[in-house]
């Protein structure tokens, strides 16, 4: 008795190269360690995890290179203070980053190098 697998219909491109990423375990950029399934573009060295628990594999966000990754942590690590000290929730601190960035929303894992910069110094001033 077998199980009916879907086929995995959705295509998600790399931004740096335009070609299709591939859908695999993290382990292949993670030493060996598993922590859920990426899309990954090897050639560029472009990856985003997906969204736990989802068989349709949703990446959570845009695949990001190694100067990508970098921004995304230095952003993450201007911005999760805020909220992680317990003075305000998560949602607010992002509530309170989209309005100094002048955006309806704050999603770290679509921001390019740029979004990021700005979220930074938009934290910084405010």
């Amino acid at each position: 008795m077998g199980f009916d697998v879907e086929p995995i219909t959705m295509i998600v491109t790399c931004p740096y190269c335009l070609k299709p990423a591939v859908l695999e375990d993290s382990a292949a950029v993670y030493n060996g360690r598993s922590y859920g399934m990426i899309w990954r573009c090897a050639p560029c060295d472009a990856y985003v995890g997906t969204h736990k628990g989802g068989a349709d594999h949703k990446p959570l966000g845009r695949l990001a290179n190694g100067e990508l990754r970098a921004w995304k942590i230095k952003a993450h690590a201007a911005l999760d203070p805020l909220w992680l000290g317990g003075a305000v929730t998560r949602r607010r601190a992002y509530e309170r980053a989209a309005e100094l960035m002048g955006l309806p929303e704050v999603h770290i894992g679509e921001f390019d190098v740029g979004q990021c910069k700005r979220l930074i110094e938009a934290l910084k001033e405010g």
